[in-house]
C-alpha cells in the first residue's frame, strides 16, 4: 500500500491521541470542513483518508463538484497526513505552504475520496502527495493529483 518514505525525523508506528484530536477538532471541526461535510476515514501515521459527500451546494455548473471544493478537500487531507505522524510534544499547529494541483477529470455527480500520503518528512516542514478519486460505477476515477507542503510549528 505505501512505498519508502524519505524522512528526516521518526514517524510513529500509530497516530498520537493527541495528534489524532488535533485532526478531528481542529481539521475536521472547522467551519469550512463541517459546511463542505468533509468525513474522516481512515488516520494512520502519514496517510490520511477523508469522504466528500457529493452535494449540490458544492457544483460549479449542473452537477460538476467546484474545483476550490476539490483543493478545499484537498488542502485538509494534506493538513491531516502532515499531522498524523507529527510528534505532539513539538507540533502545536501547521499551515499550507504551497499547494500544486492537476485536475485530471471532472467530477459529476459524485462523491469525492481524497487520499493523502506524506512524501517526506522534515522537522518543520511535511511534503504530502494527494489524490482525489470520484467514487462512481468504475471503481474509483482519479480526479485530481497535488503535491502540498506544511509547515508545522510548535
Amino acid at each position: 500500500m505505501r512505498e519508502a518514505v524519505a524522512q528526516a525525523v521518526p514517524v510513529p508506528a500509530v497516530t498520537h491521541p493527541r495528534m489524532r484530536q488535533m485532526v478531528e477538532e481542529v481539521l475536521m471541526g472547522s467551519p469550512v470542513a463541517r459546511t463542505l461535510g468533509v468525513q474522516l476515514e481512515v488516520l494512520m501515521p502519514e496517510h490520511v483518508e477523508l469522504v466528500l459527500p457529493y452535494s449540490a451546494g458544492n457544483v460549479t455548473l449542473g452537477n460538476t463538484v467546484h474545483g476550490g471544493v476539490i483543493a478545499t478537500l484537498i488542502d485538509i487531507a494534506g493538513a491531516a497526513a502532515a499531522a498524523s505522524g507529527a510528534d505532539p510534544g513539538q507540533v502545536k499547529g501547521g499551515a499550507t505552504g504551497s499547494l500544486s494541483i492537476q485536475y485530471l477529470a471532472p467530477a459529476n455527480g459524485t462523491s469525492l475520496r481524497a487520499v493523502a500520503s506524506v512524501v517526506r518528512r522534515g522537522r518543520r516542514q511535511v511534503i504530502s502527495d494527494v489524490e482525489v478519486y470520484a467514487e462512481d460505477s468504475d471503481g474509483g476515477t482519479l480526479v485530481a493529483k497535488a503535491l502540498m507542503s506544511s509547515t508545522l510549528f510548535g
